[in-house]
């Protein structure tokens, strides 16, 4: 029986993307079942993040991020545009990908887009040609943005975040009974990885 991931994480933390590569790195070949989970850190009205003009945000990128990066072999760079976009839209184009048995690519092509590209995956004609790139009918997906087929979806999803997993710092892990939050090595993913599916498989 596959082990049960569920990973939350919000598209415009560089910490989640961050840690996607060593997580990645620790679930090839494993029987596990990885669910990617919406969290959104700055919903609307709230003030969207601006790390291009706030000093402290542009000194945790070169004091942290930048270093983290280097060690973990991540290739990304700050967005060059500000402020940062609402990720609502984008997760709503993630439940529609999901939908259509491409959720992993989705996320993996917009995470590229934001800290590797700088394409604001805020607006919706950005988001309609990256779903086209990993396949989706850009048609129907544009509808669906546009439309907002996916709100309940995603307020659903980020009410189980808040309230039922109680979710306070992305990225977290929860493999089996154990919790991981922040960035982590493969190494430690895969001994917490390893442990829970020998705990699963004696059950």
């Amino acid at each position: 029986m596959a082990l049960k991931i569920k990973v939350f994480s919000d598209y415009v933390c560089p910490f989640c993307f961050l840690a996607k590569a060593p997580f990645d790195a620790a679930v090839v070949d494993k029987d596990v079942e990885v669910e990617w989970m919406p969290y959104e850190l700055c919903p609307s009205p709230s003030p969207k993040l601006d790390p291009v003009n706030d000093p402290a945000k542009r000194n945790a990128w070169e004091t942290s991020i930048k270093p983290m990066a280097e060690k973990f072999g991540v290739e990304m760079q700050l967005p060059n545009f500000s402020p940062h976009p609402y990720t609502d839209l984008a997760f709503e184009g993630y439940h529609f990908a999901k939908e259509f048995g491409k959720g992993k690519e989705y996320n993996d092509r917009i995470f590229i887009a934001l800290f590797q590209e700088s394409q604001n995956i805020g607006e919706i004609e950005v988001l309609t040609k990256l779903g086209g790139e990993i396949g989706l009918d850009t048609s129907l997906f544009a509808n669906a943005l546009h439309s907002r087929k996916y709100k309940a979806v995603q307020v659903k999803a980020l009410e189980f975040a808040y309230t039922e997993e109680r979710i306070r710092v992305v990225p977290t892990f929860i493999i089996g009974e154990e919790r991981i939050e922040g960035v982590a090595s493969k190494e430690h993913f895969e001994k917490v990885i390893l442990k829970e599916m020998n705990r699963n498989g004696g059950k």
